[in-house]
């Protein structure tokens, strides 16, 4: 985790690793509320029954559930102690090169990779990778944009 005062700390982050975030647990419990919040009721992350004998042997977690998650990996890497707001910009860049089964445990690792002045802000880009426990590819490679506002 990196830890700066106030948001134009950030312009000399670039560059700097952030670390990772602790491991957790996808269940199925957690998949079953996502399909519920964004109406994929997919059977590959719904049907523990019919996942069993489909592609992947188990449910899997949907792609932006696992993407969903990087929202709580952030402030876990990065912490600006002094700023008005921050808001989510977009991202620059979302893969999905592996599936997240269930029970399967990932964690949040980031890099600070630009920052710039904007004329109210400060605008990072920060790549997270979304590791999977014992996995060689990763569940998520995204590069956020985040505004800090002073």
């Amino acid at each position: 985790m990196i830890s700066v005062k106030q948001p134009r700390d950030l312009l000399q982050q670039v560059g700097q690793s952030l670390g990772a975030t602790e491991w957790m647990v996808i269940n199925q419990e957690r998949i079953n509320q996502f399909a519920q919040a964004s109406d994929d009721h997919q059977w590959i992350h719904v049907d523990p029954e019919r996942a069993a004998i489909g592609p992947f042997g188990m449910c899997i977690a949907h792609g932006y559930l696992t993407l969903s998650l990087v929202s709580k990996f952030l402030p876990e890497l990065l912490l600006v102690e002094t700023y008005s707001m921050g808001i989510n910009y977009g991202c620059n860049k979302i893969r999905f090169p592996n599936s997240v089964k269930v029970e399967q445990r990932i964690r949040g690792v980031g890099e600070v990779i630009a920052a710039e002045t904007k004329p109210d802000s400060v605008q990072v880009v920060v790549r997270i990778i979304v590791e999977i426990e014992g996995e060689e590819r990763p569940a998520c490679v995204v590069d956020t944009i985040s505004r800090f506002y002073n």
